[in-house]
């Protein structure tokens, strides 16, 4: 197992660490959540089938750890909502984009700024699909989605970017071009 945790470590955990990246912004938080997802690599190898490619199968652990890193967020917030009278104040949590982001040029950033205006789901697919270069049926297998759902959803985020992306005026194919 330690060679296989090894291989697993070298071959893909840059892959699975700017998909935590783009998914929390916030690098400290995305090096957290690295590291839990090879703990629940390493405890649950031995459960592994192969009826997916090993990538896949990581990110769907990518995915869960994240998913489950917004839950506790989502409950440690309320608990201090509900210990304070905060009014109508509400807690933002828009952490700072991750140093590569901040160092890209205008139109990139322009372009994830827009992505966060997205749902959850429509950057999950944008990430996997375009980020991460996954196929429609690896990040359905990813997400646990059907294919059906990955193509409406990837659909419906382009159409939301290209909309918020031109609300400058500007085209999202001139941010393409910029990459």
């Amino acid at each position: 197992m330690d060679s296989v945790f090894k291989r697993l470590y070298s071959d893909y955990q840059q892959d699975v660490f700017q998909f935590l990246i783009y998914m929390v912004k916030n690098r400290d938080t995305a090096e957290d959540l690295l590291q839990e997802v090879y703990i629940k690599v390493m405890n649950s190898y031995h459960r592994f089938e192969g009826k997916s490619s090993e990538k896949t199968w990581l990110f769907s652990i990518a995915k869960n750890v994240t998913i489950d890193y917004f839950r506790k967020q989502q409950t440690i917030r309320k608990r201090v909502m509900d210990h304070f009278d905060w009014g109508e104040r509400e807690i933002s949590s828009n952490g700072p984009l991750p140093e590569e982001i901040t160092e890209q040029n205008e139109e990139v950033q322009k372009l994830y700024s827009c992505l966060d205006l997205c749902t959850t789901d429509q950057q999950l697919v944008i990430v996997t699909r375009y980020i991460q270069d996954l196929s429609i049926a690896e990040a359905a297998e990813v997400l646990g989605w059907s294919e059906g759902k990955v193509k409406t959803t990837q659909h419906r985020a382009i159409k939301k970017l290209k909309e918020l992306m031109s609300e400058d005026g500007r085209d999202i194919n001139d941010y393409s071009e910029a990459d």
